[in-house]
């Protein structure tokens, strides 16, 4: 099951018409993994730990709702509570801000007060009216009034009206006066109540701007994903000019300002210390300026001999356009991921909630209140559930990387493009659920054990902030970030492995290794790809943003009826900038395939007849003006054409 005893390996790179299972052994452990999140939540739905969530319990372990069994030790519990079916707070102010929980008792009644009582008799009679046990299930409500510890046992006066949740039955106060205390703690940024009145009555009065701005963003990202192709030039010329400025004006510079200092310094008499920190200046702008002119000689060189492969990256913006056209689905990619993220996310917090209410229910003796807690073998569920969390979304993350490259693998090599498929989104949606479930259960595994250290290590240092001497705090920050740098590298590489299982239907290693083989012969034009197409794509979202920003602007003007646009603003900008993020990194991941197909094609055929090249004309023009220049030579191949993906193989 390891890489390393991975048998199956290609020698040569061919889209087969036929495509076959991978990594069958993961896929039954990652099916496994799944039957056993499922058990956990059986677990908690059986031992009752849902039934406790929605219905709610009090505070002696009574579930409201239905009749109860009797928990040894605790008197008050075993109660039958058919007819009370509403959690009541005692003091539902008192909010617990470290447990993220309510501290006060809690009591199972029939119907929640929906008017203010202000008084214990107005308490004691609410409750011979409605069967509701206002006070201790041991207090009898004709003895409210006097009783001697009602100030402990009955609710805090006066009592708020309250309504219940849907669904969650517990009884909340409709005013909301109460929780200013927990708001309050949250925005310590805020020291004048009017301000965050004035934010938020600005968020609520452009609510329709910000819609419509959002959907600006929406329609402005789509835009740049199509007409990027044509403006990847223009912004390639810009970074170049700008860099070209940029470290040559600034090398400049800094041996101006090393020549004046040195002048002052040989003419101005000062005293011996002001001599002293002159002296060291110009040192200082010396070594400096000798930096810069090495700096700036470096990168001008490096952009001299790789200025032919940023026009392979131009290029790949102009054909990557153009799969858009022809795959229009592609653009709803991000949508169904999110919506499968929400979806499991729903889920696995659902199931943890159900967990913490599940389990033997224990008795603090300290304040008498029953909780469910989760003893022995059982608690390392939670542990179990918490790496599913994160196996199981970078499952479906990899799902839309394999998605995207069967379906632009696809489209590369089919060389009559009226022979694709009627829909490629589907049918490549349809070859990775038949076929490389398993190659997606392994990858997103590798990047799930670098994952899990990292976030350990982080939750670590953030518990042991202040309290850590500096070496330790530097050790940890330095394996955060080498586990942060590695999983950006096997991510990267994951991309390229799930091209190589679209291409070949070979299994993860024996893709990975082909993969990354492909990628160390284009080193140079890996770089220039990653360093080039990540800027253009950089300034894309940026523009997006900026014209978002500036029709908010114009909007906001009109609406006069209030002064801070600073939350309108920010929320659009957000929002404009996650979009755009999104769609433009779906064209990335389009760019990559693209490219590791271009690499393959341009591996096994050179343009003659038998070995025609799969490319679009844009590359077809990169590679002739290389071929020019004797750049370009391809390596590798037995000889043969590749085999050419038709209807029949592209079809599940």
């Amino acid at each position: 099951m390891g890489c390393c005893s991975s048998s199956e390996s290609k020698s040569e790179w061919k889209p087969l018409e036929e495509h076959s299972c991978t990594d069958i052994p993961w896929l039954i452990v990652f099916t496994l993994f799944c039957v056993g999140m499922g058990c956990i939540c059986g677990f908690a739905i059986a031992t009752g730990g849902a039934s406790r969530l929605i219905s709610g319990y009090d505070s002696y372990g009574n579930t409201c709702g239905r009749n109860n069994t009797r928990i040894e030790g605790v008197p008050l519990s075993g109660r039958d509570m058919s007819e009370k079916k509403y959690v009541f707070f005692l003091d539902p102010c008192n909010l617990d801000l470290i447990n993220r929980k309510i501290k006060s008792t809690a009591l199972c009644v029939s119907k929640c007060p929906s008017t203010e009582l202000k008084e214990y008799k107005d308490v004691k009679d609410f409750s011979l009216n409605n069967g509701s046990d206002l006070c201790s299930y041991e207090i009898s409500p004709t003895r409210y009034v006097s009783h001697p510890d009602k100030s402990t046992k009955c609710p805090k006066l006066p009592v708020p009206p309250s309504k219940a949740v849907p669904v969650f039955h517990r009884c909340i106060p409709t005013d909301i006066g109460c929780y200013v205390e927990f708001a309050q703690a949250f925005i310590t940024f805020v020291s004048d109540n009017t301000v965050l009145r004035r934010v938020v009555a600005g968020v609520v009065t452009s609510k329709e701007i910000i819609m419509g701005l959002c959907v600006l963003a929406l329609v402005l990202s789509l835009i740049m994903m199509v007409i990027i192709r044509y403006i990847s030039k223009l912004l390639v010329w810009i970074l170049t000019v700008l860099v070209i400025v940029g470290s040559i004006g600034g090398t400049g510079v800094l041996w101006w300002l090393y020549a004046d200092h040195r002048s002052a310094l040989i003419n101005n008499g000062t005293s011996v210390f002001g001599k002293e920190v002159a002296s060291d200046n110009v040192k200082a702008l010396l070594v400096y300026s000798i930096g810069a002119t090495i700096f700036t000689v470096v990168l001008l060189l490096v952009m001299f001999f790789m200025r032919k492969r940023v026009a392979l990256t131009i290029s790949l913006f102009h054909v990557a356009g153009k799969v858009f056209i022809h795959l229009p689905l592609l653009v709803l990619q991000p949508f169904w991921t999110f919506l499968s993220l929400m979806f499991f996310w729903v889920y696995w917090i659902a199931v943890l909630l159900f967990l913490g209410t599940s389990g033997t229910p224990v008795k603090n003796n300290s304040t008498g209140v029953v909780e469910y807690q989760m003893q022995g073998p059982l608690q390392y569920m939670v542990w179990y559930h918490a790496v599913g969390l994160i196996w199981i979304s970078e499952f479906i993350l990899a799902f839309q990387h394999m998605t995207i490259s069967g379906a632009v693998v696809t489209y590369y090599f089919t060389r009559n493009k009226s022979d694709m498929p009627a829909t490629p989104i589907l049918s490549a949606m349809v070859r990775t659920v038949r076929y490389h479930l398993g190659t997606l259960a392994k990858g997103s595994f590798i990047i799930t054990l670098v994952k899990i250290p990292r976030i350990i290590l982080t939750y670590i240092h953030s518990q042991l902030k202040g309290k850590e001497n500096a070496c330790a705090r530097c050790m940890l920050k330095a394996c955060v970030c080498c586990l942060w740098c590695l999983e950006k590298c096997l991510a990267y590489l994951n991309q390229n492995a799930y091209t190589a299982t679209a291409i070949n239907s070979t299994n993860f290693c024996a893709s990975a290794c082909d993969a990354l083989a492909i990628l160390v012969e284009n080193a140079l034009r890996v770089t220039a790809i990653n360093t080039v197409g990540d800027f253009v794509l950089f300034l894309g979202k940026i523009i997006v943003v900026s014209c978002t920003a500036f029709a908010g602007v114009l909007a906001l003007n009109y609406q006069r009826d209030y002064t801070v646009w600073v939350l309108p603003l920010l929320i659009v900008c957000l929002f404009a900038f996650l979009v755009a993020h999104c769609f433009l990194s779906v064209f990335e991941n389009v760019v990559d395939v693209l490219f590791l197909c271009f690499a393959v094609d341009t591996k096994y055929n050179d343009g003659s007849p038998g070995r025609k090249y799969y490319m679009d004309k844009a590359l077809m023009e990169y590679v002739e003006n290389s071929k020019k220049m004797d750049q370009y030579k391809p390596a590798g191949g037995d000889g043969g054409e590749m085999k050419p993906m038709t209807r029949g193989g592209t079809s599940a």
